[in-house]
């Protein structure tokens, strides 16, 4: 290949990558490339939080629970000292 030749390659491919560059070709491939990074790592961090929700579910509805269970003991402790101790 003479240099003639491959000057005008190497001329006709940056003008072909300029042109594609003035049509938005490359911003939309790095907003596709850039979505699909952001959903990835969402999509992960959601998986986690999933997770991570589910245990603390648990945690909180125990925690509930045994304030539920506290609050019923106390007001039968309260019925049951009336009752005995109460005015007749």
């Amino acid at each position: 290949m003479s240099s003639t030749t491959r000057a005008w390659t190497v001329a006709a491919s940056i003008g072909a990558v300029e042109a594609l560059k003035d049509q938005g070709f490359c911003r939309w491939n790095y907003a596709l490339r850039s979505l699909q990074q952001h959903a990835k790592n969402n999509i992960r961090s959601y998986s986690q939080a999933k997770k991570l929700s589910a245990n603390s579910y648990s945690a909180v509805s125990e925690k509930m629970r045994n304030e539920r269970l506290k609050k019923s003991e106390e007001s039968l402790r309260t019925v049951m000292y009336l009752s005995c101790w109460g005015p007749n």
